[in-house]
């Protein structure tokens, strides 16, 4: 006689909008199970009875063989007694109770969709939103919770009956595919002018020959609109350049295909990975000897920010083209990136010759994620499209809900539920009210989306951040203050599911100190719950405050002072440079900083690579442009003790000074500059480790997006015995401090 048996199963994780339901059925029928299984604010809920070893080879495969974008994060099963169900079926969701689903982060387009894409005897050959339960939408084009598609901005457009039978057919690849659509029933693209006029002609092939022509295209994409111009176009580059008024900061490439982005740069196979994983952020890479690239795509950079496309809109685009294309944030600098239609229309309408649009809504605006190789691993510098709202696992859950808001510059937020930390997409820089705005939205869609109500919220320490004064406006929480650089550890820390305590190097632009002055280049010894500084590199004037972060030269005079024979530094701004020492010897609108970021200002203008930035670390980015990788000499720095460590970032700036002086290449003393700080950093934590017994180093801040300096840091560290903690999944930046902000304020709430 055979042994029947039902079990309650629910699925926790990643498991709604990437063919979860539909596996679930075609296992459970290959089986001989019956039962039903159906979405709901938590995740997937499958009732499942039958014979005894058929249930038990279900759960086991449930997640042995769960589907390739699915992430099971915990599954719960309840025995019961079987209730005589005949077959299986997919119920409708239920949309009960409090949300705790997840929801997946946009895929780029799947290999099958790409073959149905290109098939000229296929129903959705050429056709731009093509997509499947394995690929497309989610994130981006998600109201809410649980994941069907009358809680998606494709709500509005039925599926005709060849669409729906898909859609009802458990063997096929878009059953229960919420997105699903074709020619018939779906989304259209259009091309219009920048008045607004729809344009004849097949519009993707109309749009290629007004990129061919020079001309400058909007194109409406899963997260927002980008601008594009054909990458060896120089003028139509320039021309980009101009209109959007971004004087120098780098454009993306986007290539149709590995074999075409292989001959714009050097790709190896983790580079390669990235590229075409199902993320498709932008991933910068050296550039060719040659590459067909427009002078003013990416000025003064050995790199390039790659990307393959993620859309079927992206891949028919490029092929008409035949050639990459710059492909950036549709916004003029400093704005977020436009995505609602009209929107787009009047912003863009002074930059872009004609708008490729259609009439999918996007919900969430979101950016084009940016991840950097390094040698073993990967820097995220931007998380966006691809990664979020994907959440990040603590290692212990915070008592209490979470919202952590962040700092001013890359501005992302955190909400924490348990153990599920949901960064948000990067939002920007929090300077002007759109923006505000835009954070302000996503905090509200993130608490909604995942049914979250926070009762703690952290903030950084400085009044005048926006994110600051949003956190102390919010009524009916608990607020909790989080020193700048003790919220960069924990971030790194919470990045690698470690409580610490570590020696914490935290090195980046500025951050208000609990001294009153502007801190940088901190050494702390930290854990989750609070920190203490014990050294950090040598106070210096910051000569006119902000203006000193735009024109790099004032930390040159502020670092020299008047010891400058013959430098070129001096010559170029000698009109200004005996006012720039008085105003910092008078300490008027000269506030004290120990910043890591303002060292390097000063070394990248004693070189004469930049007196002025034109975006945030323009400075240190093309100083490290500069440096010989081959170089190893070392710029030594004196560190001063007892009491707290000082390290004397000037004598790095000195010997920088005489090597130039003596006529050293610029790149050897760039080289060398790097070579020196991360000596005078492993030296610092050496002697902290005699004073503290710590054996273990976490790098974090922005300047440690600087790829030379983490990984010659890193490399003596280990020599000197240290286990070393990088950033992995969020960005060492500004853009990571929203989680350790969360991960402090739990940690205070467990103490509590």
């Amino acid at each position: 006689m055979t042994t029947l048996k039902r079990v309650d199963v629910h699925v926790e994780g990643i498991v709604q909008g990437v063919g979860f339901r539909p596996f679930v059925y075609s296992l459970a029928n290959r089986l001989g199970l019956a039962g039903r299984v159906h979405n709901d604010v938590n995740g997937v809920h499958i009732e499942v009875e039958g014979a005894l070893a058929g249930v038990e080879e279900f759960l086991t495969a449930l997640e042995r063989d769960a589907p390739a974008l699915s992430e099971i994060e915990r599954v719960t099963v309840v025995s019961g007694e079987p209730a005589g169900h005949s077959g299986f079926t997919i119920a409708a969701s239920d949309p009960s109770g409090l949300r705790r689903a997840l929801v997946s982060a946009d895929g780029a387009t799947c290999d099958d969709c790409l073959r149905e894409l290109h098939d000229p005897a296929d129903r959705r050959h050429r056709y731009p939103f093509i997509n499947c339960t394995n690929c497309g939408p989610r994130f981006t084009i998600v109201r809410g919770v649980p994941y069907d598609r009358l809680l998606t901005t494709m709500a509005g457009f039925g599926m005709c009956d060849a669409c729906a039978r898909e859609y009802h057919d458990p063997a096929d690849r878009r059953f229960h595919a919420q997105p699903t659509c074709c020619p018939a029933c779906g989304p259209r693209l259009r091309l219009r002018d920048a008045r607004g006029t729809e344009l004849c002609g097949d519009p993707i092939a109309c749009a290629a020959t007004l990129l061919r022509a020079g001309r400058v295209v909007a194109v409406k994409g899963l997260g927002g609109y980008h601008l594009a111009v054909t990458a060896s176009d120089e003028r139509a580059a320039a021309a980009l350049r101009g209109r959007k008024h971004r004087e120098d900061k780098p454009f993306a490439v986007m290539a149709a295909d590995l074999a075409q982005a292989r001959r714009l740069c050097e790709i190896d196979d983790a580079a390669a990975a990235l590229l075409a994983g199902r993320a498709r952020p932008i991933v910068l890479l050296p550039r060719r000897a040659g590459a067909p690239v427009a002078p003013s795509v990416a000025p003064g950079h050995r790199r390039l920010g790659l990307l393959l496309p993620y859309t079927a809109l992206h891949h028919l685009l490029l092929a008409e083209l035949g050639e990459p294309m710059v492909l950036t944030s549709g916004n003029v600098s400093d704005e977020p990136i436009a995505y609602e239609d009209a929107d787009a229309l009047t912003r863009l309408g002074g930059i872009a010759d004609a708008f490729l649009v259609h009439d999918r809504a996007i919900h969430t605006r979101t950016d084009d994620s940016v991840v950097r190789p390094t040698p073993g691993g990967v820097t995220v510098l931007r998380r966006a499209r691809g990664y979020a709202p994907e959440p990040l696992a603590l290692r212990r859950p915070a008592p209490r809900p979470v919202l952590a808001c962040g700092a001013e510059l890359k501005s992302t937020f955190c909400l924490v539920q348990g153990r599920r930390a949901f960064v948000s997409q990067h939002i920007g820089d929090l300077e002007n009210q759109d923006t505000l705005r835009s954070f302000v939205e996503n905090i509200d869609h993130y608490c909604g989306l995942f049914g979250i109500r926070p009762e703690i919220v952290a903030h950084d320490l400085h009044p005048g951040y926006l994110s600051t004064r949003h956190a102390l406006e919010l009524p009916g929480v608990e607020r909790v203050g989080v020193q700048h650089h003790h919220a960069h550890i924990a971030s790194c820390l919470a990045d690698n599911g470690d409580q610490g305590p570590v020696i914490g190097v935290a090195f980046d632009g500025l951050g208000h100190g609990t001294d009153g002055t502007l801190w940088g280049g901190e050494f702390l010894r930290a854990d989750l719950a609070a920190f203490e500084r014990l050294g950090h590199l040598a106070h210096v004037p910051l000569p006119g405050g902000t203006a000193a972060i735009r024109q790099p030269w004032r930390m040159a005079a502020a670092y020299l002072h008047d010891d400058h024979p013959g430098l070129d530094v001096y010559r170029r701004n000698a009109e200004r440079w005996t006012d720039v020492l008085r105003l910092a010897d008078s300490g008027l609108a000269s506030p004290l900083t120990s910043s890591a970021g303002r060292l390097f200002d000063a070394v990248s203008a004693l070189l004469g690579i930049r007196d002025k930035i034109t975006y945030d670390g323009q400075a240190a980015i093309e100083l490290e442009q500069r440096a010989d990788p081959a170089e190893t000499g070392v710029y030594p720095a004196a560190i001063t003790t007892p009491g707290p460590l000082v390290v004397e970032g000037a004598d790095l700036v000195r010997a920088a000074a005489a090597d130039l002086t003596a006529g050293v290449d610029p790149g050897v003393i760039a080289g060398r500059f790097h070579n020196g700080v991360a000596a005078a950093i492993t030296r610092a934590c050496v002697e902290l480790r005699q004073r503290t017994g710590l054996t273990a180093v976490a790098l974090s801040g922005g300047v440690f997006q600087n790829a030379l300096l983490l990984e010659r840091t890193a490399e003596r560290l280990r020599a000197a015995g240290f286990r070393v903690l990088k950033h992995v999944r969020v960005p060492p930046n500004d853009g990571g401090l929203s989680l350790g902000q969360a991960a402090v304020a739990a940690a205070r709430d467990h103490a509590l």
